[in-house]
């Protein structure tokens, strides 16, 4: 998920759905509500798709092999249920793929660091070696031409290091209050300093990576974000792909900054391999179950598909993409025939800017103008706690049926937000802002944005399996029930946040056209923004299958 934003937005009424008697309300029982729970807790595929994909696969890095890779098993797998899947081309992206990397304090001590490669950095030319300088305390533009032939066979330090790796929790918790104010006001302090600093050369933007490059540094070394977590680093873009930019864990950058600042002159060998594939096709998958009364309406199960690569990409996203997969196999085996098309969007991209969702809702506007429903979940492992219905002010009677129709242990603790107000940073934006009902699911946190938003810890062990499976289970609920109602979800009204300045309604969000390729998107080095056109795209059609 995006940085931007998935925290729920409370701002209008949070309403609370009533826990339905028995397996729903009133005595009749739905047969495949009945079926979906059954072949939920009885044939379970979930873990299995889990393990595959988080550790056999691993991250899906947008434009990375092993993002192809699990496009390519994603689609084996619809395909094996007697699902309907292809893998549709939205454009291109600059393919990079992470080796290995070694890291090793060799003076004044010995001591092997922890760290990773900022995604789509350089690598090194084989193993080198070199002293620790920091940036200095530089008056302007005209010290830094005077300094920088001094990095050549150095590494440079360029950021200020945190005071303490210790979470503010914990001095919470045992320090005096008077003690964790001034190490707050000391931190703030050091971070305003330090910051005046990189600013005094005049350098802008990643120029300052640009000219380490040009003069020889052996790379930046920089620390890895910290999520106020112990032992936890966030994983982000290189500034530019002409110069290795090393990220060191909070602990091990804090030892080599104070060594190199105290003139112990820290000695690092370094190894680092990565590579740099050129521009390649980038895909989202997409399953497809035919409607056999109204094939021309949808219902979508939405998730992307694409990870950082610190780690498995377990909860950011895989936890979403295999319960979609099992939601999708389980409507195969109970409810083949649904009313409407139901499809699985499996988008690229989203880390970049929700760029598949958004290249899909553009190049596939009748589907976006057929959709019944839209039920995108982008965080984490937990159960579902929360339904936003993004703004739709028409849709809540609706989806408070269906709710009302699932079985208690599904449907407990669920909140409904009605209407709530559409969110910014995740793929239901790509359809929200075509004013089709995309709904945001959100769950329970397990510290998510701590310990595995985009950090070396989002692993499968981070897997909540029994909440997962809830959520699959509730998924092909949601999917089944949209299929079979007999009105259309209402577009309209749709209401806003109120705007912070004016207090009047925030104006509806409009479409950003998606970036087709790296270049397009500016993210690397200084290349211009495409000159040729987008290639047309052909219209979407269900499948025969």
């Amino acid at each position: 998920m995006q940085q931007a934003m998935w925290t729920i937005t409370l701002t209008l009424a949070l309403v609370t759905l009533p826990a339905p008697s028995g397996t729903q309300s009133g005595n009749r029982v739905d047969p495949i509500i009945q079926m979906i729970r059954a072949e939920a807790t009885e044939s379970s595929e979930l873990y299995s798709l889990a393990q595959v994909l988080m550790d056999a696969i691993g991250p899906r890095l947008t434009g990375s092999p092993e993002q192809m890779r699990a496009n390519q098993w994603a689609t084996a797998i619809y395909r094996k249920w007697g699902i309907a899947a292809r893998d549709e081309q939205y454009g291109t992206w600059k393919a990079w793929q992470r080796g290995t990397l070694h890291v090793d304090l060799i003076a004044p001590r010995m001591r092997s660091l922890e760290g990773m490669l900022f995604t789509w950095s350089a690598g090194t030319p084989g193993t080198v070696q070199g002293p620790v300088i920091l940036f200095p305390d530089l008056k302007g533009r005209e010290d830094f031409e005077t300094w920088l032939p001094q990095v050549r066979g150095n590494f440079v330090a360029v950021m200020a290091p945190e005071p303490t790796c210790r979470p503010d929790e914990s001095w919470r918790e045992s320090s005096r209050p008077d003690s964790f104010a001034q190490m707050q006001k000391d931190r703030a302090a050091a971070r305003q300093t330090w910051s005046a600093r990189l600013r005094a050369p005049g350098l802008r933007g990643g120029e300052l990576f640009l000219r380490l490059a040009d003069a020889g540094a052996l790379g930046a070394v920089v620390p890895l974000m910290w999520p106020q977590g112990w032992g936890v680093s966030k994983i982000g873009s290189a500034v530019t792909d002409r110069l290795p930019e090393i990220g060191l864990g909070c602990e091990d950058y804090g030892l080599i900054f104070r060594l190199a600042r105290h003139d112990q002159k820290p000695v690092l060998r370094v190894s680092a391999d990565a590579a740099f594939l050129g521009e390649v096709p980038v895909s989202n998958v997409i399953a497809e179950m035919r409607g056999t009364e109204l094939p021309h309406e949808y219902v979508i199960l939405s998730a992307h598909f694409d990870s950082w690569d610190a780690a498995s990409g377990a909860t950011d996203n895989g936890a979403s993409t295999v319960a979609i997969m099992e939601a999708m196999r389980i409507l195969r085996a109970v409810y083949p025939k649904p009313k409407r098309t139901i499809l699985a969007g499996h988008w690229n991209g989203e880390e970049q800017g929700l760029n598949g969702s958004r290249a899909f809702a553009a190049d596939h506007r009748d589907v976006v103008e057929g959709i019944q429903a839209l039920f995108n979940h982008d965080n984490g492992t937990g159960r579902v706690e929360a339904i936003s219905l993004q703004g739709f002010a028409g849709a809540g009677p609706i989806v408070r049926r269906w709710l009302s129709q699932l079985p208690s242990e599904i449907t407990a603790g669920i909140e409904l937000i009605d209407p709530g107000t559409p969110e910014r940073g995740t793929d239901n934006l790509a359809f929200t802002c075509h004013g089709a009902p995309a709904f945001g699911l959100h769950s329970v946190d397990w510290q998510y944005s701590t310990y595995t938003w985009h950090t070396n810890r989002d692993t499968l062990d981070k897997l909540s399996i029994d909440d997962v499976q809830t959520n699959a289970m509730l998924f092909a609920m949601l999917a089944y029930l949209a299929s079979e109602e007999p009105q259309r979800v209402p577009r309209q009204p749709r209401v806003t946040a109120a705007d912070a300045k004016t207090g009047q309604p925030a104006p509806w969000p409009s479409c950003t056209p998606p970036a087709r390729s790296s270049v397009e998107s500016g993210r690397y080095g200084n290349a211009p923004l495409s000159d040729e056109p987008r290639p047309r795209r052909r219209q979407f059609a269900p499948s025969a299958g």
